[in-house]
């Protein structure tokens, strides 16, 4: 018999700032699935199979980092699946690992690889652990104690990124100029500063949030678009500029991606 599951969780509220949502997915089926960049970073545990990632070449870990994509990917698991992912705002992740985010910039990272005792003791209780909402709870009091032990200095630098980040899922064309501007720093500082806690640069990441907003006006609209309203909604400079940047994103014009798939947008939606 074919089983399947999905379940969301909600953050407690001192987390809230920091993580977006958790979720738990089981299947007994093979699983090939289709992804696009989100914009968010994750951490994974498998607790049984993990998945491959062909585009990459890459098996993810049991304990994985997965980072900031600007290419869509396939997901691919034998018939014996279960996870649990914490997924991050875009430029929250550095609040609980001690590496940037830019060190998983187009990659999936092994968590053993990041030599972090605390995260590797993490990982085993929640394996250890047949009850997922149990699993949640580890892997909550363990970010409440990572957040508990960062300095003011770094929680300063991250909420003073999260106006640039607000700023952008407005309006994903405001010049970097202006985003520096509001986070009160310069230009080259700011992209640095970006760069260290979102993963990838300024200009790139607008890039993601642009398609992602389209994805939500096609989800809300479902299927009814029109390709000039859509893309001067979400700031692209035509329809032109719109489907080349949806073919390197998704592999698809937005026509044809309707003709594939149901359009939803990961990054503007929070399904708890």
């Amino acid at each position: 018999m074919i089983q399947e599951a999905f379940k969301f969780y909600k953050p407690c509220k001192l987390l809230q700032p920091y993580v977006r949502y958790y979720w738990v997915f089981s299947s007994n089926q093979m699983m090939n699935t289709y992804t696009f960049p989100i914009g968010c970073p994750q951490i994974i545990f498998h607790k049984r199979t993990p998945l491959f990632v062909p585009e990459l070449g890459t098996m993810q870990d049991k304990l994985t980092i997965s980072g900031q994509v600007n290419f869509s990917s396939h997901l691919q698991a034998d018939n014996d699946i279960e996870m649990i992912v914490v997924v991050f705002y875009p430029h929250t992740i550095n609040m609980f690992l001690n590496t940037p985010a830019s060190s998983f910039y187009n990659q999936e990272i092994s968590g053993y690889d990041m030599e972090d005792k605390y995260l590797n003791e993490l990982a085993m209780q929640v394996f250890e652990c047949e009850d997922n909402d149990m699993g949640i709870n580890l892997i909550e009091k363990w970010l409440l104690y990572r957040l508990s032990m960062r300095p003011y200095d770094t929680t300063y630098r991250v909420n003073r990124m999260n106006a640039a980040i607000e700023q952008l899922c407005v309006e994903p064309q405001t010049l970097v100029t202006e985003l520096s501007s509001t986070c009160c720093l310069g230009k080259k500082q700011f992209e640095r500063e970006f760069y260290l806690h979102v993963g990838m640069n300024p200009k790139e990441y607008s890039r993601i949030v642009r398609f992602q907003k389209a994805l939500k006006q096609m989800q809300h609209q479902q299927g009814r678009i029109n390709q000039t309203d859509l893309a001067y909604t979400n700031g692209y400079a035509d329809q032109s500029h719109m489907i080349r940047e949806f073919k390197k994103l998704c592999g698809y014009t937005p026509f044809s991606l309707l003709e594939v798939a149901n359009p939803y947008s990961d990054l503007f939606t929070i399904p708890v």
